[in-house]
């Protein structure tokens, strides 16, 4: 019986440890390996070989990317159609983007290529945003969508959020916490103007690097991993 107890006891040990293991931040789970997902952020520095430009204002803090000075930290590697998955955590008020497809370091991801925006859509100085604004928004082209009843399905200020971004050709989908706030085709905006009247002459590339777009508030971000699809 006791032999019985403690093969049970190691049993669950094992799995326990092992679901720790599979979830814990900046560590691919056993099916996104499968899947194949590579980690873009191992929680402990930013790796030249995976990361360029605006490296300084982003130090590594407490396994995560942490927003201080900004600018744009992009990838050194162009994606084109692929799944990223990501965490990030908003201060009150806070305000940054991930640039997909985009140009440059130099140029601004929101029209030199495609930036969603990161937002804490419910701060006082964020109360006349636009529509394509919001958290989750294709920027400046397609609104996301919203929920005040729900926070607008983000988690408290202070709580890690889970996100996925997936670009697929012209279309591009937004789940924030398991909820789908964009699914949408940008390749109607060819023949029509977008909502926020500028040009984005960055809206239909094909591919380009993958980053932040930070303006100096200390939101945080982990567990950064990416799967690469095929054309």
């Amino acid at each position: 019986m006791k032999k019985m107890i403690s093969f049970v006891f190691c049993f669950m040990f094992i799995c326990s440890f092992l679901m720790s293991a599979d979830t814990a931040p900046n560590v691919l789970s056993l099916e996104e390996k499968t899947e194949g997902f590579q980690l873009l952020f191992d929680g402990k520095r930013l790796s030249p070989e995976i990361w360029q430009s605006a490296i300084d204002g982003y130090p590594v803090e407490d396994g995560a990317i942490v927003c201080r000075k900004g600018g744009n930290l992009l990838t050194v590697k162009e994606y084109g159609d692929f799944v990223l998955r990501f965490e990030f955590l908003l201060p009150p008020g806070g305000n940054n983007g991930i640039g997909i497809r985009a140009e440059s370091p130099e140029t601004e991801a929101a029209y030199h290529g495609i930036e969603i925006q990161v937002l804490d859509n419910n701060a006082e100085k964020h109360k006349d945003i636009k529509p394509y604004q919001a958290h989750g928004s294709v920027y400046g082209v397609v609104p996301a969508k919203r929920n005040t009843e729900k926070n607008d399905y983000q988690k408290p200020i202070g709580e890690w959020n889970v996100e996925e971004i997936t670009a697929s050709g012209s279309k591009i989908k937004v789940v924030l916490n398991g909820e789908t706030i964009i699914d949408t085709d940008i390749a109607e905006f060819k023949d029509k103007p977008t909502p926020d009247g500028r040009d984005h002459p960055g809206l239909h590339r094909e591919k380009g690097f993958l980053g932040f777009q930070g303006h100096g508030d200390p939101v945080r971000f982990r567990n950064i991993r990416i799967k690469e699809l095929p054309k």
